[in-house]
């Protein structure tokens, strides 16, 4: 695999030696102090130009950067619309492992990227300077936020209900809709209370990173546990054991929130506890 300097001289040198190029970035994990580097890191690269359809017309001038062993371009999709507006950006993976996603942002887009921008942007060539402040990047973005209260009680609140949606799913036999709901909306709410008292133990100074993926360093290694048997989803008993997994954990770190901010706990975790035991013994 080539090197993190090899890489990064390609990368500017084709922004450098192209008139059309007046500004170039980097984004993403690689700007990240707080990130430990690693061979899997994208290089998330930004190329501000003046003319986007030349580059459209084909995709010859990417050859420079490697032999490609696929390229996706989301914004030529059908079945997956466009979300960027007018940028267009290339998905690029190479045969030494090395992967770039690689963006064109019309030159005259360049005020709103740094609106929408996350705060993880290193400017590495500004050829009109452009940029008439530093540019420092930092994940202040992603720190653990306190919640207010009205956010610690909906997310309670869409945890218990969306339980009682598993718990449907399991009664009547239909294990896809009832995994849908425990992974993609009850168990996020379940980490979303497990970082929140993180924050509240810690301070609301730090990320848990992406997809959560950073938590394993601040649960007790018994929760850490649970928490991963709750993935167990391949039958019938082991969901229903996933779910009541899922119920403890967010009892327990609910109430350290609700403590811990002086925030109400609700009472109809009771309530759906029962509810949950009773189908649950009738089956």
């Amino acid at each position: 695999m080539r090197s993190e300097q090899e890489m990064m001289n390609i990368l500017i040198d084709v922004a450098r030696n192209d008139d059309r190029i007046r500004l170039a970035t980097l984004e993403g994990s690689r700007t990240n102090k707080n990130i430990r580097p690693d061979t899997f890191q994208d290089y998330d690269i930004s190329y501000f130009v003046t003319d986007m359809d030349s580059f459209k017309e084909n995709d010859q001038w990417l050859d420079i950067f490697g032999n490609r062993v696929m390229m996706q371009k989301p914004e030529d999709m059908e079945l997956f619309p466009s979300e960027l507006g007018n940028w267009f950006s290339y998905l690029m993976l190479f045969e030494d492992g090395s992967k770039v996603d690689l963006t064109l942002i019309p030159i005259g887009e360049v005020g709103d990227y740094f609106t929408k921008s996350d705060g993880l942007v290193k400017v590495l060539l500004d050829k009109d300077a452009l940029m008439k402040e530093e540019v420092i990047a930092d994940d202040r973005q992603y720190w653990i936020k306190k919640p207010t209260v009205r956010e610690f009680d909906d997310c309670c609140n869409e945890f218990w209900m969306v339980s009682t949606y598993v718990v449907k799913g399991l009664a009547r036999k239909e294990i896809l809709f009832a995994i849908d709901h425990l992974h993609e909306i009850a168990r996020p709410n379940v980490l979303r209370m497990m970082t929140w008292q993180i924050g509240s133990e810690q301070g609301f100074t730090f990320s848990v990173g992406k997809n959560y993926k950073f938590i394993d360093r601040y649960l007790p290694k018994e929760d850490w546990e649970k928490l991963l048997s709750t993935y167990s989803e391949s039958g019938y008993e082991e969901m229903w054991q996933s779910l009541f997994t899922c119920y403890e954990l967010f009892r327990k770190y609910s109430k350290a929130v609700s403590t811990s901010l002086g925030y109400k706990y609700p009472d109809y975790d009771e309530a759906i506890t029962k509810y949950t035991q009773n189908i649950y013994s009738s089956l």
